[in-house]
């Protein structure tokens, strides 16, 4: 049975069991702050779980794409583990419960394949139960399971959380023995590679304290409402179903895995056992490169893009660690074009958009794949110098920094240094390597701890949601009403009944006009005129679904709770953001008519009178492309189109072709901005009504904003105008002074630089002859001390680094070789005193060393080698105190 097929089945057999079928949400975790991707079936439903949303449904079902890293090791040595997996999910909220979830899950996988369900042999299904769940084993017996086949199983395996205070409770899980050619037997405790996990139900019925790990903390009773969630891994399922060893052998990886073969010349599965602990290496890596494709490919088809931080950095390990791969088996050539349209066709029939979308994911892949090629060169090289080094000195071990250097500065594999170290017969330090990567985790670690805000600090929101349900926005049509104030909360998050003049607190209204900040618009603000006071509203937030929240400081009077008040928004404010919320639209629609769609949305901003536009693309843009953009732009403001707001069907917006943001998660009624038939796009921002109130659109650069990604920033309006008139300035009083008319400015301008330019190096030119001039003349002062020639001078003021350094080695180079020889230069430049030494070879015969004399004059800084040595940072003043260092340092020797 075809994985598809598998995926329609479950859907289907829980539609007709009255669920809501929900679309799986996207691979980002955007409205998440504790996680970079979803990594469970659950995650889109986390709010109605936790009460901070009421569900649309009572019970819904959904296949859901999820993302787990942190076994990423492991991927390729099990049977469980991969990076990207489907999470088939059947949930309850305060529906039904134990008894409605278990006999669900028994029908579907035992029930004939002809009926519609999976056919799975009910004699070879155990179960396994938390310890004391006595209602769970009776129901599993009452379904059909056998005593001897339900197992029970401590908190760590059978009991769930979501590892902060919140519901939680005992879990069922449902495995298949797969036979005694996979392993022992003797049920799930005993070896889970042969009884293979394939369904978990999750019974949330408790509420769990803080505690201090992910088996002790406190259960402070039950929930109002009891809930199910339940997991069938797909790619398991499929395994079970298509009778292969693991999940690399289904009909959607084991294509890639072949192609991967193909490419490197292996036979899979030719020295390899049915158990993953019989893996051969090669295999190993052959499962790595297709489990890794697949979800390279899942996770730019969300809108990922590969980057140095945050989910960019997790593709880009994904990426490198299968083109890596690839390379260990023998294929030295690209492969990801070999590999991502093989991906492609086994994944397009559940995800069709991949196959529409193929040519600006594989864009990007393609583009990853060739920066890592290089990155291997250049990596080696420093590796290789490392080596030289290392060996130079008699050393037989790398060390763990240079190891971590390479690997954190430059990307470079761990494993490829191990590999190539142990080719020229040195071993690495791993355990320092291992320490630093602990510690740059940990950092990281607290780092995002510190960041966090989790569901908990959202509790005094939630309150004011459930005492009074959803702020109505009516800021579309007005800009002033009369409200409400539902809530005061203090700056600790307290509910307070009253505010006074000079205080900030946070305000709820019943309804509101003010726009929440969000979409890349700015808020809203403006006044509200309460009884006998007022507040300046600063900032508008929603920190949970339908919470409008305000914040204010009181500027005169009171302020008190319930009170009913005047609420009007800064029109002029509002106006210019709308106008610059309009052009992004605009600016995007162009930028995709020129670059091609997949120059998609990464980000905005929209501000008053300004725009800022982030979008995907491989390369910079031309700047003749951008003027082209641009022109064409202020074109559609001259046709004055009509901005038309609408609220629709997912369905019906796609089939109408408006474009939606990579990442966001919308509902089944979203809301379409159209400018005329030009630009059509979902959001929920508010716009003029007709593009000529733009006036003009002025795109001021284009640049990089990290990897595959460009940013457009623009003038919108009247700053528009103000920038044009204020160059116009600009340019006729350069014209003036050239005496050339405008459109001649620009080459009149390069001249004088190049000019310039031409001046500076003939400068630097003297500069260098002045301070070179009498290197003869020091060298022949030269002084002896204890049989050692030594020239101690000071450069001319303002010579540069590179002269100082010169003058040394010509010095140097003056003195008879025969004869041992220090120089010493000083130099001061921007305060601050730097020194130079330089020492032959016969003063290097007798022990002397350039960088150990700096360092005894400088306090320990400085750099380089015996030869040649340097450092600074000292006062200016300090410069003949440093020479007179030296000097004592070389007649005590």
């Amino acid at each position: 049975m075809k994985t598809a097929e598998i995926k329609r089945r479950y859907l289907a057999h829980f539609a007709a069991n009255d669920h809501a079928v929900v679309p799986s949400a996207p691979l980002p975790a955007i409205n998440d702050p504790n996680l970079l991707f979803v990594n469970a079936g659950m995650v889109q439903f986390v709010p109605y779980f936790l009460g901070q949303q009421t569900p649309p449904f009572r019970r819904a079902a959904s296949v859901q794409k999820c993302i787990r890293t942190p076994d990423i090791d492991e991927v390729g040595k099990t049977s469980r583990h991969a990076t990207f997996f489907q999470m088939n999910g059947n949930f309850s909220f305060g529906d039904y419960f134990k008894e409605g979830a278990i006999p669900l899950a028994w029908e579907l996988v035992t029930k004939p394949v002809a009926e519609g369900g999976f056919g799975l042999d009910p004699e070879r299904i155990w179960a396994t139960v938390y310890l004391d769940d006595d209602e769970a084993i009776d129901i599993w017996r009452r379904t059909g399971m056998p005593a001897e086949r339900i197992v029970r199983r401590g908190k760590k395996d059978n009991f769930w959380s979501m590892g902060i205070p919140g519901p939680c409770g005992p879990c069922s899980e449902l495995y298949y023995d797969r036979g005694p050619e996979y392993g022992r037997e003797g049920g799930p405790e005993v070896d889970e590679d042969r009884y293979l996990e394939f369904w978990n139900l999750v019974f949330m019925q408790f509420e769990r304290g803080a505690g201090t790990d992910k088996e002790n903390y406190p259960i402070l009773g039950e929930l109002p409402a009891k809930n199910i969630d339940t997991g069938m891994g797909l790619e398991r399922m499929a395994s079970l179903l298509q009778g292969v060893d693991n999940l690399y052998e289904i009909d959607e990886v084991r294509p890639i895995l072949d192609r991967a073969a193909e490419l490197t010349g292996k036979r899979y599965g030719a020295r390899s056992g049915h158990a993953a602990a019989e893996s051969d290496p090669d295999d190993v890596r052959l499962r790595v490169i297709a489990d890794h494709v697949r979800t390279s490919l899942l996770l730019i088809g969300d809108g990922v893009t590969p980057s140095n931080e945050g989910r960019g950095y997790v593709l880009r390990r994904i990426m490198r660690r299968a083109i890596r791969a690839v390379r260990l088996l023998g294929w030295q050539e690209r492969a990801l074009p070999e590999l991502l349209p093989v991906a492609r066709d086994c994944m397009a029939p559940s995800y069709p958009e991949l196959a529409d979308d193929f040519e600006r994911i594989a864009q990007y892949a393609y583009a990853e794949e060739e920066a890592f090629l290089s990155t291997l060169r250049a990596g080696t090289t420093i590796l290789d110098t490392a080596i030289a080094e290392t060996k130079s000195t008699g050393g037989t071990s790398l060390s763990g920094a240079k190891a971590f250097q390479l690997h954190d500065t430059y990307g470079f594999p761990i494993d490829l240094t191990l590999e190539i170290a142990a080719e020229q017969g040195l071993r690495v330090d791993d355990e320092g390597f291992r320490r630093l990567m602990a510690d740059q985790r940990a950092r990281a670690k607290a780092d995002a701890q510190a960041r966090k805000t989790g569901h908990v600090d959202l509790t005094a929101y939630r309150g004011v949601l459930d005492a009074g349900g959803p702020v109505t926005f009516t800021g579309y049509t007005e800009v002033s009403r009369e409200s409400t104030v539902r809530a005061l909360l203090s700056s600790g998050g307290e509910a307070v009944a009253a505010a006074g003049e000079g205080e900030t607190v946070e305000l709820v209204l019943d309804t509101t006009p003010f726009y929440a900040e969000g979409g890349g618009q700015q808020p809203d603000t403006g006044l509200i005129t309460v009884g006998g006071g007022q507040v300046e509203i600063l900032d508008v937030q929603q920190p949970i679904p339908g919470l409008i929240v305000h914040r204010a400081r009181v500027v005169r009077g009171e302020v008190r709770s319930g009170e009913t008040g005047f609420a009007e928004i800064d029109i002029s404010r509002r106006r210019a953001i709308s106008r610059s919320h309009t052009a992004t639209h605009l600016v995007h629609q162009t930028i995709r008519n020129f670059l091609g769609e997949s120059a998609t949305q990464a980000g905005s901003l929209n501000a008053p009178g300004r725009l800022r536009f982030d979008f995907n693309t491989a390369s910079g843009v031309a700047p003749s492309v951008l003027a082209d953009v641009e022109q064409q732009v202020n074109e559609v403001l001259l046709s004055d189109l009509e901005v038309h707001a609408f609220i629709t069907s997912q369905e019906e917006a796609r089939r109408l072709g408006a474009m939606a943001l990579f990442g966001e998660k919308y509902g089944e009624e979203v809301r379409v901005v159209e400018v005329g038939d030009y630009a059509r796009e979902l959001c929920g921002g508010t716009h003029v009504s007709r593009s000529g109130q733009l006036g003009l659109v002025k795109i001021l650069n284009e640049s990089s904003i990290g990897s595959g990604v460009r940013r457009v920033e623009a003038l919108v309006g009247i700053d528009a105008f103000q920038f044009l008139a204020k160059e116009h300035l600009l340019v006729s009083r350069l014209a003036e002074l050239y005496r050339v008319p405008s459109e001649q400015v620009a080459e009149r301008v390069e001249q004088t630089v190049t000019q310039l330019r031409d001046a500076e190096k003939e400068l630097e030119k003297l500069r260098a002859q002045l301070v070179l001039g009498g290197a003869a003349a020091l060298a022949a002062q030269a002084r002896d001390l204890r049989g050692v020639a030594f020239v101690g001078t000071e450069a001319p003021e303002g010579a540069a680094g590179n002269d100082v350094r010169t003058l040394a080695q010509e010095i140097r180079g003056k003195i008879d070789p025969a004869r041992p020889a220090v120089v010493a230069v000083t130099a001061r430049a921007n305060g601050k005193a730097s020194l130079v030494v330089a020492v032959n070879a016969a003063a290097k015969g007798r022990g002397v060393s350039a960088a150990d004399l700096v360092k005894a004059a400088l306090s320990g800084r400085g750099g380089g080698n015996a030869d040649l040595a340097q450092g600074g940072g000292l006062p200016a003043a300090e410069a003949p105190n440093l020479l007179v260092t030296i000097e004592k340092a070389l007649a005590e020797a």
